[in-house]
């Protein structure tokens, strides 16, 4: 009896179901959205998020565009808008100078001559007779010729760096330090005595235009990342300058906050956002907005503050403090100064530059007739070379990056 009700009822609950599964589907019908499954929601989102990734891509396409069309015309855009030396990690040799002999190259003010190291043997191997008091060696734009700048003498000795050959001198008057604009276009000589900013063919060195300043010593200087300008130290009164590029002109001026200031080597972070000034009497770097050209603030590192000099990988800057024979290394990350090394013996770290590796800063020993060669790794003295009176603007070469902005080696 009880087996005979059973089927009847499993047949009734049957019937109910198929019932309820065929309204489902017409509400499926009338509401196709509502009824779908998880899985098909998945191609609306991918189209979502490739719709997403597309408009980032093209916004960061148009905030390119409009970096390079800011760029001075005719300036290499830079590698990284975010490094500015991005070009110059280690070994990284452009095409022109990749045959180069690794050489060091450091010019005597008080003997007139180079003495040329060669920095596997960390000794010297050749001296050159040059003009009188050779301030120092500048890599030209192209990477082709370094530029011994004869200051008192007016002239510049051309040196072939690819056979260590010596051209015949080329008259320009008062050399003191030279540069050279993104563009390739011009030199930059920094007329020191004559109180003026020359712009000059970068080739024939034949002057372009003669800016006059009312500062007194211009020395250094470095360019901002879209080339349009540059600011210079004007080492005798205390001041700095900032020049429109393509005017040729100065534009604002001012005088650093401290009396006796002596500023001297210039150098922008890789970020392009911060400068900053060596000054040997405020034992420090002066740190400011290049853009706003606004008040500095001085950060101390050592006395007689002097050069200024980026790692391969752009982390740090190694800071040369003449006056007490130290080192100091900043990290451009934090802002801060992460390590102090100090010459055994004592010295008179000056200029200089950092090897094709990275591995050793290379730094004139100014009132020691020395050079000195650094292990950037740990801060150990691996070397020190005797050479001729007064040695100064040292410039390392060849090194890595596509074009050379001048003074010992700037390179982007």
């Amino acid at each position: 009896m009880a087996r005979g009700t059973s089927r009847p009822l499993a047949r009734a609950h049957r019937r109910h179901a198929t019932v309820r599964a065929a309204a489902a589907l017409l509400l499926c019908a009338a509401a196709v959205p509502a009824c779908a499954s998880s899985g098909d929601h998945r191609p609306d989102r991918a189209a979502s998020a490739s719709a997403r990734q597309s408009a980032l891509q093209a916004s960061a396409a148009a905030r390119r565009k409009a970096e390079l069309a800011r760029l001075l015309p005719g300036m290499p855009p830079p590698l990284d808008p975010h490094d500015l030396y991005a070009a110059d990690r280690a070994g990284k040799l452009s095409r022109t100078v990749k045959d180069y002999p690794s050489r060091v190259y450091v010019p005597n003010t008080l003997s007139d001559t180079v003495s040329v190291i060669d920095p596997k043997k960390f000794k010297v191997i050749r001296t050159i007779q040059v003009g009188h008091q050779p301030q120092h060696v500048v890599p030209s734009w192209d990477l082709k010729t370094l530029w011994v700048n004869n200051d008192l003498g007016n002239t510049l000795t051309p040196i072939n760096p690819a056979n260590g050959r010596v051209g015949r001198p080329v008259d320009v008057h008062d050399p003191y330090n030279l540069y050279f604009t993104p563009d390739g276009k011009y030199a930059v000589v920094m007329a020191s005595m004559d109180r003026a900013l020359v712009f000059r063919d970068a080739h024939t060195m034949k002057v372009v235009k003669s800016v006059p300043v009312d500062c007194y010593g211009v020395n250094h200087a470095d360019f901002s990342p879209d080339g349009r300008y540059f600011i210079v130290s004007c080492e005798f009164s205390g001041e700095l300058l900032k020049v429109d590029t393509a005017k040729k002109k100065v534009i604002a001026k001012q005088r650093l906050p401290i009396a006796g200031a002596m500023p001297q080597d210039v150098k922008i972070s890789p970020n392009g956002k911060t400068w900053y000034i060596a000054d040997m009497v405020a034992n420090g770097l002066w740190v400011l907005n290049g853009d706003t050209f606004g008040k500095p603030r001085l950060l101390p590192t050592g006395k007689g503050t002097h050069g200024l000099y980026v790692s391969r990988d752009s982390r740090s800057m190694y800071i040369s403090n003449r006056g007490e024979g130290t080192i100091s290394v900043l990290s451009f990350k934090t802002g801060k100064l992460v390590r102090r090394w100090r010459l055994p013996g004592g010295g008179s770290p000056d200029m200089g530059g950092v090897s094709t590796d990275g591995k050793v800063l290379w730094l004139s020993g100014r009132y020691n007739a020395e050079v000195y060669a650094i292990d950037t790794r740990t801060g150990r003295l691996r070397a020190r070379i005797p050479v001729g009176g007064g040695p100064h603007g040292l410039a390392v070469y060849p090194q890595p990056g596509r074009y050379s902005l001048g003074h010992t080696g700037i390179f982007r």
